[in-house]
Protein backbone atom coordinates (compact mmCIF):
# COMPACT_ATOMS: atom_id res chain seq x y z
CA UNK A 1 0.00 0.00 0.00
CA UNK A 2 1.60 3.24 -1.12
CA UNK A 3 -0.80 5.37 0.93
CA UNK A 4 -1.60 3.64 4.22
CA UNK A 5 -4.89 4.37 5.99
CA UNK A 6 -4.99 6.50 9.13
CA UNK A 7 -4.42 3.52 11.44
CA UNK A 8 -1.27 2.48 9.62
CA UNK A 9 -0.12 6.10 9.41
CA UNK A 10 -0.30 6.26 13.20
CA UNK A 11 1.52 2.93 13.37
CA UNK A 12 4.24 4.52 11.24
CA UNK A 13 4.57 7.37 13.75
CA UNK A 14 4.57 5.08 16.79
CA UNK A 15 7.11 2.74 15.23
CA UNK A 16 9.45 5.59 14.37
CA UNK A 17 9.06 7.28 17.75
CA UNK A 18 9.81 4.05 19.61
CA UNK A 19 12.85 3.19 17.50
CA UNK A 20 14.36 6.60 18.20
CA UNK A 21 13.35 6.48 21.86
CA UNK A 22 14.93 3.11 22.59
CA UNK A 23 17.48 2.34 19.88
CA UNK A 24 18.94 5.63 18.64
CA UNK A 25 22.30 6.29 20.32
CA UNK A 26 22.01 10.06 19.96
CA UNK A 27 18.53 10.84 21.22
CA UNK A 28 20.13 13.17 23.76
CA UNK A 29 21.47 15.34 20.92
CA UNK A 30 18.12 16.20 19.32
CA UNK A 31 17.10 19.86 19.58
CA UNK A 32 13.61 18.95 20.74
CA UNK A 33 12.53 16.97 23.79
CA UNK A 34 11.73 13.71 22.02
CA UNK A 35 8.84 13.13 24.44
CA UNK A 36 6.96 16.03 22.81
CA UNK A 37 7.27 14.76 19.24
CA UNK A 38 4.62 12.05 19.43
CA UNK A 39 1.84 14.49 20.34
CA UNK A 40 3.12 17.01 17.80
CA UNK A 41 2.96 14.60 14.86
CA UNK A 42 -0.26 12.70 15.60
CA UNK A 43 -2.39 15.45 13.95
CA UNK A 44 -0.01 15.74 11.00
CA UNK A 45 -0.15 12.02 10.24
CA UNK A 46 -3.92 11.84 10.67
CA UNK A 47 -4.51 14.86 8.43
CA UNK A 48 -2.19 13.66 5.63
CA UNK A 49 -4.75 13.40 2.83
CA UNK A 50 -2.59 11.62 0.24
CA UNK A 51 0.70 9.84 -0.31
CA UNK A 52 2.65 13.09 -0.78
CA UNK A 53 1.42 14.64 2.47
CA UNK A 54 2.20 11.39 4.28
CA UNK A 55 5.77 11.37 2.98
CA UNK A 56 6.25 15.05 3.82
CA UNK A 57 5.00 14.50 7.38
CA UNK A 58 7.30 11.52 7.85
CA UNK A 59 10.38 13.34 6.57
CA UNK A 60 9.72 16.19 9.00
CA UNK A 61 9.86 13.94 12.06
CA UNK A 62 12.93 12.26 10.57
CA UNK A 63 14.45 15.76 10.36
CA UNK A 64 13.85 16.29 14.08
CA UNK A 65 16.35 13.53 14.80
CA UNK A 66 19.20 15.67 13.35
CA UNK A 67 21.06 12.77 11.79
CA UNK A 68 22.42 12.96 8.24
CA UNK A 69 21.99 9.18 7.97
CA UNK A 70 18.27 9.61 8.60
CA UNK A 71 16.20 10.39 5.52
CA UNK A 72 13.79 8.69 3.14
CA UNK A 73 16.18 6.54 1.17
CA UNK A 74 13.95 4.27 -0.84
CA UNK A 75 10.72 2.37 -0.96
CA UNK A 76 7.76 4.10 -2.53
CA UNK A 77 8.68 7.68 -1.64
CA UNK A 78 8.28 8.68 -5.26
CA UNK A 79 5.66 11.38 -4.67
CA UNK A 80 8.07 13.63 -2.82
CA UNK A 81 10.78 13.07 -5.42
CA UNK A 82 8.26 13.66 -8.19
CA UNK A 83 7.26 16.95 -6.57
CA UNK A 84 10.91 18.04 -6.52
CA UNK A 85 11.20 17.30 -10.23
CA UNK A 86 13.30 15.18 -12.55
CA UNK A 87 15.03 17.98 -14.49
CA UNK A 88 18.36 19.44 -13.37
CA UNK A 89 20.75 22.24 -14.34
CA UNK A 90 23.95 21.32 -16.23
CA UNK A 91 26.18 22.48 -13.38
CA UNK A 92 26.92 21.90 -9.71
CA UNK A 93 26.14 24.40 -6.97
CA UNK A 94 27.50 25.03 -3.51
CA UNK A 95 26.88 27.50 -0.70
CA UNK A 96 29.73 29.87 0.12
CA UNK A 97 29.09 32.45 2.86
CA UNK A 98 25.35 31.70 2.39
CA UNK A 99 25.59 32.54 -1.31
CA UNK A 100 24.46 29.95 -3.86
CA UNK A 101 27.42 29.67 -6.22
CA UNK A 102 28.13 27.76 -9.44
CA UNK A 103 31.31 25.79 -8.72
CA UNK A 104 31.48 23.26 -11.57
CA UNK A 105 30.00 22.46 -14.96
CA UNK A 106 29.25 18.75 -15.40
CA UNK A 107 30.09 18.99 -19.08
CA UNK A 108 32.44 21.89 -19.89
CA UNK A 109 31.11 21.90 -23.45
CA UNK A 110 27.74 23.14 -22.14
CA UNK A 111 29.24 26.03 -20.22
CA UNK A 112 29.07 28.55 -23.06
CA UNK A 113 25.48 27.61 -23.93
CA UNK A 114 24.27 28.43 -20.42
CA UNK A 115 25.59 31.99 -20.50
CA UNK A 116 26.81 31.44 -16.95
CA UNK A 117 30.27 31.23 -15.41
CA UNK A 118 32.07 29.66 -12.49
CA UNK A 119 31.59 31.84 -9.41
CA UNK A 120 28.23 33.27 -10.52
CA UNK A 121 25.91 33.82 -7.56
CA UNK A 122 22.25 32.89 -7.99
CA UNK A 123 20.17 35.25 -5.86
CA UNK A 124 16.59 34.47 -7.02
CA UNK A 125 14.86 31.44 -8.51
CA UNK A 126 11.54 31.98 -10.30
CA UNK A 127 11.26 35.33 -8.57
CA UNK A 128 11.87 34.01 -5.02
CA UNK A 129 15.03 34.80 -3.10
CA UNK A 130 17.38 31.89 -2.45
CA UNK A 131 17.32 32.71 1.27
CA UNK A 132 13.54 32.37 1.42
CA UNK A 133 13.65 29.10 -0.53
CA UNK A 134 16.23 27.67 1.86
CA UNK A 135 13.94 28.49 4.78
CA UNK A 136 11.02 26.78 3.01
CA UNK A 137 13.11 23.67 2.31
CA UNK A 138 14.72 23.47 5.76
CA UNK A 139 12.28 21.04 7.41
CA UNK A 140 12.35 18.64 4.46
CA UNK A 141 16.13 18.13 4.33
CA UNK A 142 17.22 16.15 7.40
CA UNK A 143 20.85 16.67 8.43
CA UNK A 144 23.11 16.63 11.46
CA UNK A 145 24.26 20.22 10.91
CA UNK A 146 23.58 23.23 8.73
CA UNK A 147 26.53 22.91 6.29
CA UNK A 148 25.35 19.41 5.42
CA UNK A 149 21.75 20.55 5.04
CA UNK A 150 22.88 23.29 2.67
CA UNK A 151 24.90 20.66 0.79
CA UNK A 152 21.75 18.62 0.17
CA UNK A 153 19.61 21.65 -0.62
CA UNK A 154 22.15 22.83 -3.19
CA UNK A 155 21.69 19.51 -5.05
CA UNK A 156 17.94 20.10 -5.39
CA UNK A 157 17.24 23.81 -5.33
CA UNK A 158 17.12 24.09 -9.14
CA UNK A 159 15.29 20.78 -9.66
CA UNK A 160 12.00 21.13 -11.49
CA UNK A 161 9.43 19.31 -13.56
CA UNK A 162 9.63 22.21 -16.04
CA UNK A 163 12.16 22.39 -18.85
CA UNK A 164 13.32 25.89 -17.93
CA UNK A 165 13.82 27.94 -14.79
CA UNK A 166 14.17 31.71 -14.32
CA UNK A 167 17.22 32.93 -12.42
CA UNK A 168 18.57 36.21 -11.17
CA UNK A 169 22.35 36.11 -11.21
CA UNK A 170 25.00 38.33 -9.62
CA UNK A 171 28.41 38.61 -11.29
CA UNK A 172 31.20 41.16 -10.83
CA UNK A 173 28.97 43.78 -9.23
CA UNK A 174 26.13 43.43 -11.74
CA UNK A 175 22.81 41.59 -11.66
CA UNK A 176 21.05 40.06 -14.65
CA UNK A 177 18.15 37.71 -15.37
CA UNK A 178 18.57 34.39 -17.11
CA UNK A 179 16.19 31.69 -18.30
CA UNK A 180 18.08 28.42 -17.93
CA UNK A 181 17.36 25.16 -19.73
CA UNK A 182 17.01 22.12 -17.47
CA UNK A 183 17.67 18.54 -18.53
CA UNK A 184 16.62 15.07 -17.48
CA UNK A 185 19.36 13.74 -15.23
CA UNK A 186 20.35 10.85 -17.51
CA UNK A 187 20.79 13.29 -20.41
CA UNK A 188 23.42 15.37 -18.58
CA UNK A 189 26.87 14.11 -19.52
CA UNK A 190 29.13 13.99 -16.47
CA UNK A 191 26.29 14.54 -13.98
CA UNK A 192 27.19 13.89 -10.36
CA UNK A 193 25.43 14.61 -7.10
CA UNK A 194 28.20 14.37 -4.51
CA UNK A 195 31.57 14.55 -6.24
CA UNK A 196 33.12 13.60 -9.54
CA UNK A 197 33.67 9.89 -9.97
CA UNK A 198 36.80 9.57 -12.07
CA UNK A 199 36.79 5.93 -13.12
CA UNK A 200 39.99 4.29 -14.28
CA UNK A 201 42.08 7.13 -12.82
CA UNK A 202 44.80 6.28 -10.28
CA UNK A 203 44.02 6.94 -6.63
CA UNK A 204 47.45 8.43 -5.96
CA UNK A 205 50.15 10.49 -7.64
CA UNK A 206 53.23 12.52 -6.88
CA UNK A 207 53.36 16.28 -7.42
CA UNK A 208 56.47 17.92 -8.88
CA UNK A 209 57.49 19.28 -5.48
CA UNK A 210 57.86 15.76 -4.02
CA UNK A 211 54.46 15.79 -2.32
CA UNK A 212 52.22 12.76 -2.58
CA UNK A 213 48.47 12.94 -3.15
CA UNK A 214 45.94 10.21 -2.35
CA UNK A 215 42.21 10.40 -3.04
CA UNK A 216 39.95 7.85 -1.37
CA UNK A 217 37.10 8.18 -3.87
CA UNK A 218 38.53 5.50 -6.16
CA UNK A 219 41.09 3.78 -3.93
CA UNK A 220 41.39 -0.02 -3.91
CA UNK A 221 42.82 -2.36 -1.29
CA UNK A 222 45.55 -3.33 -3.74
CA UNK A 223 46.63 0.32 -4.04
CA UNK A 224 47.91 0.52 -0.47
CA UNK A 225 51.06 -1.54 -1.07
CA UNK A 226 51.94 0.59 -4.11
CA UNK A 227 51.23 3.81 -2.19
CA UNK A 228 53.69 2.77 0.49
CA UNK A 229 56.29 1.96 -2.14
CA UNK A 230 55.83 5.05 -4.33
CA UNK A 231 55.17 7.76 -1.72
CA UNK A 232 57.32 6.66 1.19
CA UNK A 233 60.17 8.99 0.21
CA UNK A 234 58.02 12.11 -0.23
CA UNK A 235 58.25 15.04 2.16
CA UNK A 236 54.50 15.03 2.70
CA UNK A 237 51.27 13.34 1.68
CA UNK A 238 47.86 14.92 1.11
CA UNK A 239 44.94 12.54 1.73
CA UNK A 240 41.70 13.76 0.16
CA UNK A 241 38.52 12.55 1.89
CA UNK A 242 36.22 15.17 0.39
CA UNK A 243 34.39 12.16 -0.97
CA UNK A 244 33.18 8.72 0.14
CA UNK A 245 35.96 6.11 0.34
CA UNK A 246 35.59 3.34 -2.22
CA UNK A 247 37.43 0.90 0.08
CA UNK A 248 37.76 0.62 3.87
CA UNK A 249 41.02 2.38 4.72
CA UNK A 250 41.15 3.26 8.47
CA UNK A 251 43.43 0.38 9.43
CA UNK A 252 45.09 -0.64 6.18
CA UNK A 253 46.28 2.86 5.22
CA UNK A 254 46.06 4.32 8.74
CA UNK A 255 48.80 1.95 9.94
CA UNK A 256 51.17 3.68 7.48
CA UNK A 257 50.85 6.96 9.38
CA UNK A 258 51.58 5.80 12.95
CA UNK A 259 54.68 4.41 14.66
CA UNK A 260 52.92 3.25 17.83
CA UNK A 261 49.58 1.88 18.96
CA UNK A 262 47.20 4.84 18.55
CA UNK A 263 43.73 4.78 20.15
CA UNK A 264 41.25 6.70 17.99
CA UNK A 265 37.64 5.69 18.67
CA UNK A 266 35.20 4.04 21.02
CA UNK A 267 31.58 3.05 20.47
CA UNK A 268 28.35 2.79 22.39
CA UNK A 269 25.97 -0.08 21.70
CA UNK A 270 22.35 -0.45 22.75
CA UNK A 271 21.41 -2.98 25.40
CA UNK A 272 18.65 -5.22 24.06
CA UNK A 273 17.79 -6.31 27.61
CA UNK A 274 17.29 -2.69 28.73
CA UNK A 275 16.04 -0.76 25.67
CA UNK A 276 17.22 2.83 25.83
CA UNK A 277 20.47 2.02 27.62
CA UNK A 278 23.76 2.42 25.73
CA UNK A 279 27.10 1.17 26.96
CA UNK A 280 30.65 2.06 25.94
CA UNK A 281 32.77 -0.68 24.44
CA UNK A 282 36.56 -1.01 24.33
CA UNK A 283 38.59 1.66 22.59
CA UNK A 284 39.88 0.72 19.12
CA UNK A 285 43.42 1.53 18.04
CA UNK A 286 45.52 1.77 14.90
CA UNK A 287 48.56 -0.52 15.04
CA UNK A 288 51.71 0.21 13.03
CA UNK A 289 53.07 -2.22 10.48
CA UNK A 290 56.58 -2.60 9.11
CA UNK A 291 56.46 0.56 6.97
CA UNK A 292 55.90 3.84 8.82
CA UNK A 293 55.66 7.14 6.97
CA UNK A 294 57.91 9.84 8.45
CA UNK A 295 56.71 12.89 6.53
CA UNK A 296 53.86 15.30 7.14
CA UNK A 297 50.31 14.10 6.43
CA UNK A 298 47.50 16.56 5.69
CA UNK A 299 43.93 15.22 5.46
CA UNK A 300 41.28 17.20 3.53
CA UNK A 301 37.64 17.10 4.70
CA UNK A 302 34.42 19.02 4.11
CA UNK A 303 30.64 18.55 4.30
CA UNK A 304 30.86 15.73 1.72
CA UNK A 305 32.96 13.72 4.19
CA UNK A 306 30.37 11.48 5.82
CA UNK A 307 30.04 8.21 7.74
CA UNK A 308 32.93 5.95 6.67
CA UNK A 309 34.79 9.06 5.51
CA UNK A 310 34.51 10.59 8.98
CA UNK A 311 35.58 7.35 10.66
CA UNK A 312 38.59 7.20 8.36
CA UNK A 313 39.54 10.79 9.20
CA UNK A 314 39.41 9.92 12.92
CA UNK A 315 41.76 6.99 12.33
CA UNK A 316 44.25 9.05 10.33
CA UNK A 317 44.13 11.86 12.91
CA UNK A 318 45.62 9.44 15.46
CA UNK A 319 48.81 9.22 13.39
CA UNK A 320 52.20 10.71 14.25
CA UNK A 321 52.25 13.88 12.19
CA UNK A 322 48.75 14.42 10.84
CA UNK A 323 46.83 17.68 10.35
CA UNK A 324 43.19 17.81 9.28
CA UNK A 325 42.16 20.86 7.26
CA UNK A 326 39.03 22.00 5.49
CA UNK A 327 35.58 22.40 7.02
CA UNK A 328 33.22 20.58 9.34
CA UNK A 329 32.06 17.20 8.10
CA UNK A 330 28.55 15.72 7.81
CA UNK A 331 28.27 14.71 11.47
CA UNK A 332 26.93 11.20 10.87
CA UNK A 333 29.72 8.81 11.81
CA UNK A 334 29.62 5.04 12.10
CA UNK A 335 27.31 2.40 10.69
CA UNK A 336 23.59 2.55 9.98
CA UNK A 337 20.44 0.68 10.98
CA UNK A 338 17.82 0.34 8.24
CA UNK A 339 14.10 -0.13 8.78
CA UNK A 340 10.79 0.31 6.97
CA UNK A 341 7.64 2.26 7.73
CA UNK A 342 4.12 1.52 6.45
CA UNK A 343 3.74 2.53 2.83
CA UNK A 344 7.09 1.01 1.92
CA UNK A 345 9.15 3.94 3.18
CA UNK A 346 12.75 2.97 3.92
CA UNK A 347 14.78 5.02 6.36
CA UNK A 348 17.90 4.67 8.49
CA UNK A 349 19.54 5.98 11.63
CA UNK A 350 23.12 6.03 12.85
CA UNK A 351 23.19 2.65 14.56
CA UNK A 352 25.98 3.01 17.13
CA UNK A 353 27.48 5.88 19.05
CA UNK A 354 30.90 7.00 17.79
CA UNK A 355 33.19 8.94 20.13
CA UNK A 356 36.83 9.90 20.45
CA UNK A 357 38.66 7.93 23.19
CA UNK A 358 38.13 10.79 25.67
CA UNK A 359 34.36 10.69 25.09
CA UNK A 360 34.16 13.70 22.75
CA UNK A 361 31.12 13.56 20.46
CA UNK A 362 31.33 13.22 16.68
CA UNK A 363 27.59 13.11 15.93
CA UNK A 364 26.31 16.46 14.63
CA UNK A 365 29.71 18.02 15.44
CA UNK A 366 31.51 16.13 12.69
CA UNK A 367 35.27 15.92 12.38
CA UNK A 368 36.38 19.41 13.30
CA UNK A 369 39.47 20.39 11.27
CA UNK A 370 42.65 21.50 12.98
CA UNK A 371 42.81 24.35 10.48
CA UNK A 372 39.62 25.65 8.87
CA UNK A 373 40.01 26.36 5.16
CA UNK A 374 36.96 27.28 3.09
CA UNK A 375 36.67 27.75 -0.67
CA UNK A 376 36.07 31.33 -1.81
CA UNK A 377 34.12 32.69 -4.75
CA UNK A 378 37.33 34.26 -6.03
CA UNK A 379 39.05 30.88 -5.92
CA UNK A 380 36.20 29.21 -7.79
CA UNK A 381 36.33 31.89 -10.50
CA UNK A 382 40.03 31.20 -10.92
CA UNK A 383 39.53 27.42 -11.01
CA UNK A 384 41.65 26.88 -7.90
CA UNK A 385 41.40 24.23 -5.17
CA UNK A 386 42.22 26.44 -2.20
CA UNK A 387 42.01 23.64 0.36
CA UNK A 388 44.56 21.57 -1.55
CA UNK A 389 46.75 24.66 -1.97
CA UNK A 390 46.73 25.18 1.81
CA UNK A 391 47.70 21.54 2.37
CA UNK A 392 50.71 21.91 0.08
CA UNK A 393 51.66 25.15 1.84
CA UNK A 394 51.57 23.39 5.24
CA UNK A 395 53.80 20.58 4.00
CA UNK A 396 56.28 22.98 2.37
CA UNK A 397 56.41 25.12 5.52
CA UNK A 398 57.14 22.13 7.75
CA UNK A 399 59.83 21.05 5.30
CA UNK A 400 61.45 24.50 5.43
CA UNK A 401 61.25 24.55 9.24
Amino acid sequence: MTYPDDGFRLLSLYRYWNIINYFFPYKHLTDKDWNTCLAEYIPKLIKAKDELEYELAVIQIIGDVKDTHANLWGGTNNKMQKQRGWNFPPFNLTFIDNNLVINDFFNPDQRKATGLELGDIITHINGKSVNSLVKMMYNFYPASNQPTRLRDISFDILRSNDNTIDLTVYRDGKTFDKTLNLYYQKDIKGFYRWYKIEKNKPSFKKFDNNIGYITLKNIKETDVKRIKEKLNDTKGIVVDIRNYPSAFMPFNLGSFFTSKESPFVKFTHGNINYPGEFNFKKTKSIHPKSEVYRGKVVVLVNEITQSQGEYTAMAFRAGDNVTIIGSTTAGADGNTSKFYLPGGLMTMISGIGVYYPDGTETQRVGIVPDIEVLPTIKGIKEGRDEVLEKAIEIINKSDND
